[in-house]
């Protein structure tokens, strides 16, 4: 099955919410553990690996 490819406007507007949920995550949380840590480190991979892959694969 093709994967559509992620257009600029949309990966901007990925960046964007996931900047602000990173944000929100901060600056609500009480303290800065390791579980925060985690669910930030976690959530950018979860993030920016698909959108790394669909621009080496538009650079193809």
């Amino acid at each position: 099955m093709a994967r559509r490819k992620i257009t600029n406007s949309q990966a901007v507007c990925i960046i964007l919410l996931w900047g602000i949920l990173c944000y929100m995550l901060l600056a609500y949380s009480e303290k800065i553990t390791f579980n925060v840590v985690f669910a930030l480190v976690a959530s950018a991979i979860i993030v920016f690996v698909p959108l790394y892959k669909s621009r080496r694969n538009n650079d193809e």
